[in-house]
């Protein structure tokens, strides 16, 4: 499989792009543990385009996390195409991808992601113009349709190849659904197996296990799978679900202080790329690190089980220190050895 110049192994497995959720530290993280390809938190085109500071920063991406994806969202053709002009100039990616997917109010509401789902022309037109706009590849995220009436991504999906996007993520729900419900894979798979696409075609939703993932390849046939929610406090299960594909037994090497190790380490990184990005003796640089860091932490799945851990898991969202938070961790690491 192959987007642009970038070759990817068989079956790849992506980070799906995430708004609070795929910073610079987490994005390493995943990489190491065997991600193909990781995407920025997704991008206004609006506030790039203002030079809006918090946005500009997104746009650091460090080499040893490549390839690498931006995703931009927007409703304006201008605005879009130059957002993309300067995310190539800025940032070098590997792809643009285009966000015609999120669900969440303040931007779908507004027309821009899955409410682009709603005005089919200008979602075209602004991916044909961007596409002739840069030299990079681009891409496009999207949803089934906007609601169970509207189930257009086959006939979409031509339509966007025809525009000459180079790959093609569709998460297997509508808008409306937002979050819930059954990711519904059988449209994927439609599109996957229509003879005139010729693009890849990565799937995405309810990703949550090794099992799964080989049952998207197998059974949809897609040519990459995009993993989203179910690695929150959990980087490491790229690594779980690679070697479930190349059938190696599970690393026992992921076990409990393995990960909360890990866990740790995603801080200290945190710290370091704030520091590197608003000046070392900002004294805000640490707490906006812990603001980056605890909600994966509280997320983590190998704090279940735990008896009485809701008092933890406040203390956990209440951090502002290093060491507090820290120990903490140390605090879970002795609760579940003796568990």
């Amino acid at each position: 499989m192959n987007i642009g110049t970038v070759t990817f192994e068989d079956r790849p497995l992506f980070l799906a792009p995430m708004e609070d959720v795929t910073d610079i530290g987490f994005r390493k993280l995943c990489k190491r543990f065997g991600a193909s390809m990781v995407y920025t938190e997704f991008v206004s085109a609006e506030a790039l385009v203002r030079s809006i500071k918090s946005t500009v920063n997104k746009l650091t991406i460090a080499d040893e996390e490549r390839p690498v994806g931006i995703q931009i969202y927007g409703r304006d053709v201008p605005q879009m195409v130059e957002a993309a002009k300067i995310v190539e100039s800025e940032a070098h990616p590997d792809v643009i991808d285009l966000n015609f997917g999120c669900p969440v109010k303040k931007v779908a509401g507004k027309g821009a992601g899955a409410g682009m789902l709603q005005n089919i022309p200008l979602l075209l037109d602004i991916t044909h113009e961007v596409v002739k706009a840069v030299n990079t590849p681009v891409t496009v995220k999207t949803r089934l349709g906007w609601n169970k009436e509207q189930l257009i991504i086959t006939q979409l999906a031509e339509q966007l190849q025809d525009c000459g996007i180079q790959a093609l993520t569709i998460h297997g729900r509508t808008r409306s659904q937002m979050y819930t419900g059954e990711a519904d894979w059988t449209l994927i798979g439609e599109v996957k197996n229509n003879p005139r696409i010729t693009i890849p075609i990565i799937g995405n939703g309810d990703i949550t296990t090794p099992e799964q993932a080989r049952l998207a390849f197998e059974r949809y046939g897609v040519d990459a799978v995009m993993i989203g929610r179910a690695t929150f406090g959990r980087p490491w299960i790229f690594k779980e679900i690679r070697d479930y594909l190349d059938g190696k037994p599970a690393d026992p090497t992921l076990d409990i202080n393995y990960k909360i190790d890990i866990l740790k380490e995603q801080l200290e990184i945190n710290l370091k790329h704030i520091a590197e990005e608003h000046g070392p003796d900002d004294p805000r640089n640490e707490l906006r690190a812990i603001l980056h860091t605890r909600r994966h932490l509280a997320a983590s799945p190998i704090f279940k089980g735990i008896p009485d851990f809701r008092k933890t898991r406040i203390a956990l969202l209440r951090a502002e220190t290093k060491e507090e938070l820290i120990g903490i961790l140390e605090d879970i690491r002795e609760m579940l050895i003796n568990n």
